[in-house]
C-alpha cells in the first residue's frame, strides 16, 4: 500500500496548478560583520559604495527591460529604492563615523527593513526588495557572488525560498518554472505579482518550505495553498484538473458584483496607493473600498504637500471614473508613528493609545490638510469621492469629523468601525455620518483583547468568531450603508455570510476578487441570508464556517 503523501500549505497567490521537483533557493550573502571599520579614507570608502549601489542598480534596470510589463515595473522600482537619497545618505554618514562600505550598506537598509516590517501589511511585504537590494550591494562590494537559480533543466521546476528575488525570477517562464513556493510573503508581494504576471502558480507564506528537500516531487496548488509532497499520478490529474475547472469559472465570473438572484453587492479594492491600482483594475475592481492614505506620510520628516497628496489622489479617482472611490484619512499612531508630529509620551499600549481619529483631534491641520487635497482633486474626477475616519468610538467623535468635511466641500463622511463601542452604539453613530465601513481585523483584535500580531492568537482573531459576526449585523443594521475592508471580505464564504448580514458592499486584496464575484454569483440573497443565521448560531469560529457551508452549496465547485 502507497503511503499517504505528506502536505504542507500556505496562502494560493497566484492560481493553476504546477508538478515539479523542488529546487531550494539559498541566500549566500554573509552579513558583514559588526565593527568592521575601513583605513580611514571615508570618502574613498563613500565613493567605493556609491559606485556598488549604482552597479546594482543599472543592472536591476537592465534585467527589468529584458523581462517587460509587469516585471519591468518591479525592477525599476527597485532600482529606484537603490539610488534612494535618504538611503545613500545614511550609508555615507555611517561611512563617515568609520564604518566599512560593506556594513555601512548593512546598517542602512536594515533601519528600513525594520521600519517596514513593522508597518506590516503592503509596505511590510516590501521589506523582501529592501533586502536583496542590499545582499546584492554587499555581494558586488565584496566580490561574492549573489545567489542565482539553475540553467537548463530537464522539465519545469518548483522554486522554494525564504522569499524569491525579483532580478532572479522576472526573466524565467513557465517552460522553466511549475511553480513558486515562499515562506515569506503575501497576496501583493513582488513574488505574487510575477507569478500572477507569468500565470505561474505560486504559494506563498508555507511556513518551513525550505525544509523540503532538493529534488523532491512537488505538487502546488497557487489557489488553495496546497503543497503535496511526493504525489501520486491520480493526485497529480485530479488537483490538475480542479485547478483547470476552478480557472474555467473564475474567468466566466465578470461584471459588477451580485448574488445569483441579482441582490448588487459593490465589490471593491483595498489599496494602498496608485501603485495598486493596475492589480485592482486587473482583477474587476468596481472602485476602492479602503484607500490607506498614511503610505503617503510614513517615514517622512515631514508631512507631503497638499500638492503631493492631491496627485496621489487624482491618480486614483481618475482610475475608477463614476465609481465609488472611499479615502481614509491618516490614520497614525499605535504601530503607525509618524516623523514629523510630536511623539505622544507615556504610552505604554499604544493600540490602546492616541491613534487614528484622537490623534487628528490632537493635529487637526494635518487632515485638515488632506480634506483639502481631496477636495481639489474631486473637482475634476466623475469618482464618487468618500472620506471615512479610523478609529471612531463615539458619536460625537463622528459628527467632528463630518462637519470637518462638510467644512472642506466634501459631501460624504463616514466611520470606520473598528471598536466595539461604535459597533454596540451604531444607531448612534449612523445619525451623524453618512456611510459605514468596518475593519474586522481591528474590531477582532478590541472585541478579544487579542493583539492581531501574535501569532499565538490567531483563533481569536478568527472573522468567522460568531460574536463578531454579531457586531457586524449591528453595524449592518444602523440604517445606513456599510461595508466590510478587513479580511472578513475575501473569504468567499464569509463574503456570503457578510451580505447576508446586510453589508453592502466588499473590499479586499485584489486578487481575491474574482472567487468573492464567482461565489456570489452562485448563491442568492436567501441562501447568504440562512447562512449568516447558521453561522451566527454557532458557539465556534469552525461550528461556524461549516454550518454556513451547508447553506452555500456553489463552494464545491469553487473548491474554497
Amino acid at each position: 500500500m502507497r503511503r499517504a503523501a505528506m502536505e504542507m500549505t500556505g496562502a494560493g497567490v497566484s492560481p493553476g496548478a504546477g508538478c515539479g521537483p523542488a529546487y531550494l533557493v539559498g541566500v549566500a550573502v554573509p552579513e558583514p560583520p559588526l565593527g568592521s571599520r575601513h583605513d580611514g579614507d571615508g570618502d574613498a570608502e563613500i565613493a567605493r559604495a556609491e559606485a556598488s549601489v549604482e552597479r546594482v542598480a543599472a543592472d536591476l534596470e537592465v534585467r527589468g527591460e529584458a523581462a517587460g510589463g509587469d516585471a519591468q515595473d518591479v525592477l525599476l522600482a527597485q532600482a529606484m529604492i537603490a539610488r534612494d537619497p535618504v538611503l545613500a545618505a545614511d550609508v555615507a554618514e555611517l561611512i563617515r563615523l568609520g564604518t566599512t562600505a560593506e556594513r555601512a550598506v548593512y546598517e542602512a537598509f536594515m533601519k528600513y527593513h525594520d521600519l517596514l516590517a513593522e508597518v506590516g501589511g503592503y509596505l511590510g511585504e516590501r521589506v523582501a526588495d529592501i533586502d536583496d537590494i542590499r545582499d546584492r550591494v554587499i555581494a558586488d562590494l565584496s566580490g561574492v557572488p549573489i545567489h542565482g537559480l539553475p540553467g537548463e533543466a530537464e522539465k519545469p521546476y518548483v522554486l522554494v525560498a525564504r522569499d524569491l528575488a525579483p532580478a532572479d525570477t522576472a526573466t524565467l517562464s513557465k517552460e522553466v518554472v511549475a511553480a513558486f513556493v515562499t515562506e515569506q510573503g503575501g497576496p501583493t508581494s513582488h513574488t505574487a505579482i510575477l507569478a500572477r504576471s507569468m500565470g505561474v502558480p505560486a504559494v506563498v507564506a508555507c511556513a518551513n518550505a525550505t525544509s523540503i528537500m532538493d529534488g523532491t516531487l512537488l505538487l502546488v496548488d497557487g489557489t488553495t495553498g496546497r503543497i503535496v509532497l511526493e504525489p501520486s499520478e491520480d493526485e497529480i490529474h485530479a488537483i490538475v484538473r480542479a485547478a483547470t475547472v476552478r480557472g474555467t469559472v473564475l474567468a466566466s465570473a465578470t461584471g459588477p458584483g451580485a448574488t445569483l438572484d441579482g441582490h448588487r453587492v459593490s465589490l471593491l479594492a483595498n489599496i494602498g496607493g496608485p501603485q495598486d491600482l493596475p492589480s485592482a483594475i486587473h482583477h474587476g475592481a468596481e472602485g476602492v473600498g479602503l484607500y490607506r492614505t498614511e503610505f503617503l506620510f510614513l517615514d517622512r520628516e515631514e508631512a507631503p504637500s497638499e500638492e503631493e497628496q492631491e496627485a496621489a489622489y487624482r491618480q486614483v479617482l481618475d482610475a475608477f471614473p463614476g465609481g465609488p472611490v472611499v479615502v481614509r484619512v491618516l490614520d497614525a499612531g499605535g504601530d503607525k508613528p509618524l516623523g514629523f508630529l510630536p511623539p505622544i509620551e507615556d504610552e505604554p499600549n499604544p493600540a490602546l493609545g492616541e491613534r487614528g481619529i484622537r490623534i487628528l483631534r490632537i493635529f487637526p491641520e494635518v487632515m485638515e490638510g488632506q480634506l483639502r487635497a481631496l477636495a481639489r482633486a474631486s473637482k475634476s474626477s466623475s469618482a464618487r469621492l468618500h472620506v471615512m475616519a479610523p478609529m471612531v468610538a463615539t458619536a460625537e467623535e463622528a459628527r467632528w469629523f463630518t462637519e470637518a468635511v462638510h467644512a472642506a466641500g466634501l459631501s460624504s463622511a463616514g466611520i470606520m468601525i473598528e471598536i466595539p463601542a461604535a459597533a454596540l452604539r451604531a444607531a448612534d453613530l449612523a445619525a451623524a455620518v453618512g456611510f459605514f465601513s468596518v475593519g474586522t481585523n481591528d474590531l477582532a483584535q478590541y472585541l478579544f483583547a487579542a493583539d492581531r500580531e501574535v501569532g499565538t492568537l490567531r483563533d481569536l482573531q478568527d472573522p468567522w468568531q460568531p460574536v463578531l459576526l454579531d457586531l457586524v449585523a449591528l453595524a449592518a443594521s444602523a440604517g445606513v450603508p456599510c461595508g466590510v475592508c478587513g479580511e472578513a471580505a475575501s473569504d468567499p464564504a464569509l463574503a456570503c455570510v457578510l451580505v447576508g448580514l446586510g453589508v453592502t458592499s466588499l473590499s479586499m486584496g485584489a486578487p481575491a476578487l474574482p472567487w468573492v464575484r464567482a461565489t456570489l454569483a452562485r448563491h442568492t440573497l436567501d441562501q447568504c441570508r440562512a447562512a449568516a443565521v447558521a453561522a451566527r448560531s454557532a458557539p465556534t469560529a469552525e461550528a461556524a464556517k461549516a454550518a454556513a457551508r451547508v447553506h452555500l452549496p456553489g463552494l464545491v465547485d469553487l473548491a474554497v
